[in-house]
C-alpha cells in the first residue's frame, strides 16, 4: 500500500506558482525588452549594418563626383624659373675681325669713331635676353564634346552602384532582424524549458523524500527509492543542459542587440501561457518574393552595372573631341620685343583624339565586361531558383508548424488526463511510484513538446517573412 501524493491539482499548481511567482521576483532587477525593441537596438548598434550604411554615402558622393565631368574643366598651373645665364643672340667677340675693313672707314669719315661704339653698346643691348628670372602662369579650360559615351555611360554606372549599396544596406537589414527574431524566440523556448526543467526538479526532490520517508516506514522499496533518484539525476543533468544553453543565448541575444555580454534582460514574451500563438497555413507567393528580395535587385543592379562597363570599354576605342581654351602669362616675354615685364595672351582651339593601336586591347576588355555581364545574368538566374525554393520550403515548414501545433496541444491534454488517473491511482494505492513517474515524464515531455510546437509556429513565420523580403523595421 503506498501513501498519497499530491493530487495532481496541487502538482500542478505547484508547478504554475513556481513559475509565476518565484522567477518574475529572481527577474525584477531586469530589462525587459520586447521584440520590436531589441530589433530596434540590433539595427542601431550593428556594426555591419552602419558600414553598409557609410557604403550607400560614399555611392551617392561618387555619384556627385561622376556628374562633374559634364562641366569643363578649369586648372591653373604657375611656375618660377631661375637661370644661371642669360641669351645673347650675338657673339660680338668676332667683331675684332672686322677691323681690317672698317679701318679704312674710319679714315676716310673719323666722326664714325665717336658713333660706331655708341652703336654696338645699343646693339648688344638689344640682343642680350635677360632670362634669370622667368615666370610663367597658364589657365586651360577643357570642354568634352564627343567621348565615345564614356562619360554618360560612367554616370549611368555610378547611379547604378547607389541603388546597388541601398539594395545591400537593404539585405544586411533583413539579416540583422532576421538573427534577432530567431535569437529572440529561441530565448523564450529555453526560459519556458527553464521553468519546465526548474519545476520538474523540484517536483522529483520533493518525490524523492516522500518516497525516503515511505522506505523507512516500510511501505516502499528501495527500488522505488533507486528509481526516483535516477529520473531526479536525469532531470538534474537536463536542467544543466537547459541553464546552459540559456546562458548562451542569452549572450548572443545581448551581443546582437549591442549591450553588455552579462547585462540581465528579460524578454516581453517570456510568460509563453499568455503568448497568442495559433496554427496557421500559408500559401507560396514567389512573385511578391521575387519583387521583395534584395539580392535579386542587387544581381539585376550588377547586371546594369556590367553592361554599361561594355560601353565603356566600347568607347575607348572611339574618338573623342574637347574644346580647349588657355590663357598664358609669362615674365619675361616677347609679345612686342623682349622685355622683362608680365604680358599674356589667350587661344581657343579644338583636341581630337583618335586611338590607333588601343584596338586589340579595347576588344578584349569588351570581351571580358561581356563575360562579366552572362556571369550576372546566371548568377541572377540562379537567385531566382533558389528563392522560389526557399519560399516554397518556408510556406511548408509554416504549414507542418500548423500541424505540429495543433497535434502537441491535443498530446498535452492526454499527458494531463493520463496524470490525473496517475495520481489517482497512486493515491488508491492500486499504481507504483514507478508508474506515476513515467506519466509525470510524459506530461514533462508533452509540455516540452508544446513549448517547441508554440516556438516553431515563431520561427517559421520569422523565415517566411525572410523568404519573402519583409522583414522590416
Amino acid at each position: 500500500m503506498y501513501l498519497c501524493t499530491p493530487k495532481l491539482k496541487e502538482m500542478k499548481q505547484f508547478i504554475f506558482l513556481w513559475m509565476a511567482v518565484i522567477l518574475p521576483f529572481c527577474a525584477m532587477a531586469q530589462e525587459v525588452l520586447t521584440l520590436d525593441q531589441c530589433r530596434q537596438l540590433a539595427i542601431a548598434n550593428n556594426k555591419e549594418l552602419k558600414v553598409a550604411g557609410k557604403l550607400v554615402d560614399k555611392a551617392k558622393e561618387e555619384r556627385h563626383a561622376a556628374r562633374t565631368k559634364y562641366f569643363p574643366q578649369v586648372s591653373a598651373v604657375g611656375t618660377y624659373i631661375r637661370n644661371s645665364k642669360d641669351i645673347e643672340l650675338v657673339d660680338y667677340s668676332k667683331f675684332s675681325s672686322l677691323s681690317s675693313i672698317t679701318a679704312p672707314m674710319l679714315q676716310k669719315f673719323p666722326e664714325l669713331g665717336l658713333i660706331l661704339p655708341q652703336v654696338m653698346e645699343k646693339m648688344k643691348d638689344a640682343t642680350h635676353l635677360d632670362i634669370r628670372n622667368v615666370w610663367i602662369g597658364d589657365v586651360s579650360l577643357v570642354q568634352p564634346v564627343f567621348m565615345g559615351g564614356k562619360i554618360v555611360s560612367y554616370n549611368q554606372i555610378t547611379t547604378y552602384a547607389r541603388e546597388l549599396a541601398e539594395s545591400m544596406h537593404d539585405t544586411k537589414l533583413q539579416d540583422v532582424i532576421y538573427r534577432t527574431d530567431e535569437t529572440y524566440w529561441q530565448v523564450i523556448s529555453l526560459v519556458n524549458k527553464k521553468k519546465l526543467a526548474d519545476a520538474y526538479v523540484d517536483l522529483l526532490r520533493k518525490m524523492d523524500n516522500d518516497i525516503t520517508a515511505m522506505i523507512q516506514e516500510g511501505v516502499a522499496t528501495k527500488a522505488d527509492g533507486l528509481t526516483v533518484k535516477v529520473k531526479l539525476n536525469e532531470a538534474e543533468m537536463a536542467q544543466n543542459k537547459v541553464d546552459n544553453g540559456l546562458a548562451l543565448s542569452r549572450m548572443l541575444l545581448a551581443q546582437i542587440c549591442g549591450l553588455e555580454m552579462g547585462s540581465p534582460i528579460a524578454l516581453a514574451d517570456e510568460e509563453i501561457d499568455y503568448l497568442t500563438v495559433q496554427p496557421v497555413s500559408s500559401q507560396a507567393h514567389t512573385e511578391e518574393a521575387f519583387s521583395n528580395r534584395p539580392e535579386l535587385r542587387s544581381l539585376e543592379l550588377a547586371t546594369k552595372i556590367y553592361r554599361k562597363k561594355e560601353q565603356i570599354a566600347l568607347a575607348e576605342m572611339l574618338p573623342s573631341v574637347a574644346l580647349t581654351a588657355n590663357y598664358l602669362i609669362t615674365n619675361p616675354n616677347s609679345h612686342n620685343g623682349f622685355k622683362n615685364e608680365f604680358s599674356g595672351m589667350y587661344n581657343v582651339g579644338v583636341m581630337v583624339k583618335v586611338p590607333l593601336s588601343g584596338w586589340w586591347e579595347g576588344t578584349y576588355r569588351r570581351n571580358s565586361a561581356k563575360a562579366e555581364t552572362v556571369i550576372k545574368k546566371l548568377e541572377l538566374e540562379d537567385a531566382r531558383e533558389k528563392i522560389e525554393l526557399q519560399v516554397n520550403q518556408s510556406v511548408y515548414k509554416v504549414n507542418e508548424a500548423g500541424k505540429q501545433l495543433t497535434a502537441s496541444m491535443k498530446n498535452m491534454e492526454k499527458a494531463e488526463e493520463n496524470l490525473r488517473y496517475a495520481n489517482l491511482g497512486f493515491e488508491e494505492g492500486v499504481i507504483p511510484a514507478l508508474n506515476l513517474m513515467e506519466a509525470q515524464t510524459a506530461w514533462v515531455s508533452a509540455r516540452s513538446q508544446l513549448i517547441d510546437a508554440q516556438i516553431e509556429v515563431k520561427l517559421t513565420e520569422v523565415y517566411l517573412h525572410k523568404a519573402l523580403g519583409k522583414l522590416t523595421k
